[in-house]
């Protein structure tokens, strides 16, 4: 038997591997971009899927295409969303700007599994006259985008940055008695509780939630019904409203036609300022992941304030070394996150006219920045926020001697004398409250008083 066999497009005869469910015009693609081996994610295969099977079930009810047609390249399409046909997506995601190739591949998988299921051969379903019936690669591409980012948003990263607010809460509640030093500068400031510190990570979490949440607003409104310049020519007029009611449907979630599909199809300032968000959360969840790494330095010869869990031996030439490995994992995927970000701000400029040529690369960054940022929180959260244990003996004697206490006392001896006892008590590496206690005349009763930690921690002034 031939390990090939010969289809047909409108440019002529391809040779096709013989058992792929695609045909000429993804062959055709295959070989013409052969750059990276990305291919496209399982989800946004599974936006196309979706996008096929409900396209069908539209223009079904509208009277444009059969029935019996119809329910195949549902029931088709239905496959390619649970990933039956994965391996047959096989086109570099560095192809023609608009993803036409992988539209044409969705397309060809859909009308070949969909011609073994009606098994009719005097009616064969083509995949451009049924598959893709009143739709375009520019609207359909840029509609995959939206679904598949919004779908995976909602089902893997706000759950997961959702689990890492609260499990910052938790461990900040378990240790919310103990006082440590604050810092600015990298140098010793004013005394924080670790719920304070740990409410704080976990408030840039939770307004990194509420800013994916608005993003997702304008991500709702879909390109589809557009088809190839905006205007919807070849489909019909109810299709793009139809549509989004179809897909909300499915979904449970408020997609719609968007408002103005030159600008939908023109643009991908949606997905950019997605990107942007996402960009942010990263830019927090370094910040956080560098404080633990600060936090767990030495033990010995570093802040050592706290213990992460020790998880996996930290060299290779150093008997005993434990690395903090979760955080170094969680601030390169956010170095990503941005790094992917500038692709996406980059390809958002790359429109002429009527539509963007870069989408592909859009798709591709913008799902995977959405992908490792999710997975890098979860691990986050459970490997590492759940498992550390605070050092209290070093930290109370760190307070102790911290300098900066004597701010407190700025009240009762004034500036100067208070910057003298900072210089002393740091320069003899004692605690201060043994030194203000030889250089003021202050009792000890009003010495601890304003000396605690913990009274520091409360703020200012109150009026009587």
């Amino acid at each position: 038997m031939s390990d090939y066999r010969i289809e047909k497009d409108s440019m002529g005869e391809v040779k096709v591997p013989v058992n792929a469910y695609y045909g000429a015009q993804t062959q055709r693609a295959f070989e013409n971009f052969p750059i990276s081996r990305i291919r496209f994610s399982r989800s946004f295969i599974s936006a196309l899927g979706q996008i096929k099977k409900c396209a069908a079930a539209v223009n079904s009810k509208l009277g444009l295409i059969d029935k019996s047609v119809a329910d195949v390249v549902q029931e088709a399409a239905g496959e390619v969303m649970a990933g039956k046909f994965d391996d047959d997506f096989v086109l570099d995601i560095f192809q023609t700007g608009s993803g036409t190739s992988t539209n044409m591949n969705a397309n060809e998988i859909i009308a070949r599994r969909a011609n073994e299921l009606i098994n009719d051969a005097e009616s064969p379903i083509h995949p451009n006259d049924h598959v893709n019936f009143g739709q375009s690669s520019n609207d359909v591409i840029p509609t995959a985008i939206r679904i598949a980012a919004v779908t995976d948003v909602r089902k893997n990263l706000l759950p997961a940055l959702e689990h890492l607010h609260s499990t910052l809460l938790e461990k900040g509640e378990q240790y919310k008695e103990v006082v440590k030093t604050g810092r600015t500068h990298l140098m010793d400031a004013m005394p924080v509780t670790f719920l304070q510190e740990f409410s704080g990570y976990a408030r840039q979490v939770e307004l990194g939630m509420e800013r994916l949440r608005s993003a997702l607003g304008r991500m709702a409104e879909l390109p589809q019904g557009g088809t190839a310049v905006g205007t919807g020519i070849n489909t019909h007029k109810e299709f793009g409203r139809r549509f989004a009611a179809e897909l909300a449907s499915e979904t449970d979630f408020e997609f719609k036609e968007a408002s103005n599909h030159f600008e939908a199809q023109a643009t991908v300032d949606a997905p950019v300022e997605l990107s942007s968000q996402l960009k942010t959360i990263a830019v927090g969840l370094m910040k956080i992941g560098n404080d633990f790494r600060w936090m767990n330095s030495g033990p010995n010869s570093g802040i050592g304030e706290v213990q992460l869990q020790a998880l996996q031996p930290g060299s290779s030439i150093m008997p005993g070394k434990v690395n903090p490995v979760i955080e170094e994992s969680l601030t390169m995927a956010c170095a990503q996150v941005i790094g992917n970000d500038t692709t996406i701000t980059v390809a958002g400029q790359s429109g002429n006219f009527e539509l963007n040529v870069m989408l592909p690369v859009v798709a591709h960054n913008l799902l995977q920045s959405i992908e490792i940022l999710a997975n890098a929180a979860r691990n986050f959260a459970e490997r590492s926020v759940k498992g550390l244990s605070v050092r209290e003996e070093r930290i109370q004697e760190m307070v102790g001697k911290n300098p900066i206490l004597v701010t407190a006392l700025n009240p009762l001896i004034g500036y100067d004398k208070a910057a003298k006892i900072a210089k002393k008590a740091f320069s003899e590496n004692r605690a201060v409250f043994e030194v203000a206690k030889e250089m003021t005349d202050l009792s000890d009763e009003d010495l601890r008083k304003a000396l605690d930690p913990m009274n520091m921690t409360y703020g200012g002034f109150t009026e009587s």
